[in-house]
């Protein structure tokens, strides 16, 4: 039995109607799957198959937490996940997509889901994925700080908060001010 075999939907078998399937991704999951965005996770899901003929149409319904790195100090953080999404099933000859719809071999006459279901949940992460305000790991905050070029008064008691509200302004005006850049573009402006 393979890793994803839990994951498979006897398509061929089934009676035409709706058919409800119930499947928990978790930590393991993520970890054999292997995808670049998400490695832990705790997400339920709730599967209805509608057979009509020969076509299928799958919606899905995920509800749970991802847990990804934050972009700030890299500690993990929960972010949540809450999606719905439809996948329309046919069969052919071979594996293929005709725009919306995705074609499966009639010889075999199954579905493999896991790597939707992956795509599902990593769809739902946002672009910028940072802790609330004063919520980062404080010591990274603070070697991020002093790597930044920012100096605080007294770093151990300094409240997070005000650097990640201020975090995109403060970066944007620190790459409009630092001389290093100015600098490179000395060099590029000679050349």
């Amino acid at each position: 039995m393979g890793k994803f075999d839990a994951y498979k939907i006897q398509l061929k078998s089934l009676p035409e109607g709706v058919r409800e399937y119930r499947f928990h991704i978790d930590d393991k999951f993520f970890s054999e799957i292997d995808g670049p965005e998400v490695h832990k996770g705790n997400v339920d899901v709730l599967l209805q198959v509608n057979r009509k003929r020969d076509t299928f149409e799958l919606k899905f319904k995920l509800d749970g937490v991802a847990i990804v790195p934050c972009d700030r100090c890299l500690d993990n953080m929960e972010t949540p996940v809450n999606t719905e999404n439809t996948l329309s099933v046919k069969f052919g000859s071979g594996y293929s997509e005709e725009g919306d719809v995705l074609i499966v071999p009639e010889s075999e006459g199954e579905l493999n889901i896991a790597w939707f279901l992956y795509e599902f949940v990593a769809l739902e992460i946002p672009m910028k994925h940072v802790h609330p305000a004063g919520k980062c790991n404080k010591k990274m905050s603070s070697v991020l700080r002093k790597h930044s070029g920012r100096v605080a008064a007294d770093d151990s008691d300094e409240d997070d908060s005000t650097y990640v509200e201020e975090d995109d302004e403060f970066y944007e005006a620190a790459s409009e001010n630092d001389p290093r850049w100015d600098e490179l573009k000395k060099i590029i402006d000679e050349n």
